[in-house]
């Protein structure tokens, strides 16, 4: 079979070296060619654009929401017998401050000795607070929280105590 191949090949040489490509075709198979490669890079770099752009946004919504999620934690998601009492310890706190306020116009300097302290607490807890949702142990966080609004219940009440032995330490020497 192959020799009647050759052999049919050999016998039309003639016939077949009379279609030859005319001189043109190749320099327009190479224009087409250019101009497929410029179109198909042009194609290839909007959809790589298009496809960086979502990552891009992807990864901002998930940077934002990842941000949003964790500084919405509070205390009663980790630990919801500490969030009683916490909000316990914070309605009494209120009340003793609401209590020494009406004590200040009588001591100013007592007072101010006294916010001092409650002061300081207070940017101990709010300290506490943010930290609360990168620490790795929130129950930890939770207790100091808790145990930081206790003080200030403690520190109240002495406060509150030294100021009434102050106030009938002066109507005792003033009779």
């Amino acid at each position: 079979m192959n020799n009647r191949l050759e052999t049919f090949v050999k016998e039309n040489r003639k016939d077949f070296d009379v279609f030859e490509p005319s001189a043109g075709l190749w320099a327009k198979i190479e224009q087409e060619l250019d101009g497929k490669k410029e179109k198909k890079s042009i194609k290839l770099y909007l959809w790589m654009s298009a496809a960086a752009s979502l990552v891009v946004i992807f990864g901002l919504v998930w940077l934002y929401a990842g941000r949003t999620q964790n500084q919405d934690i509070e205390i009663a998601d980790v630990n919801a017998a500490a969030a009683q009492k916490e909000v316990h310890f914070t309605n009494l706190i209120t009340e003793k401050r609401d209590s020494l306020a009406i004590f200040a116009a009588a001591n100013p300097d007592l007072y101010k000795k006294f916010t001092a302290d409650l002061k300081k607490l207070d940017e101990d807890y709010e300290r506490l607070k943010s930290e609360l949702p990168s620490t790795p142990n929130q129950l930890f966080v939770v207790k100091a929280m808790v145990k930081n609004r206790e003080l200030q219940l403690n520190l109240l009440r002495q406060q509150l105590m030294i100021i009434n032995q102050v106030d009938d330490y002066k109507k005792v020497n003033q009779i």
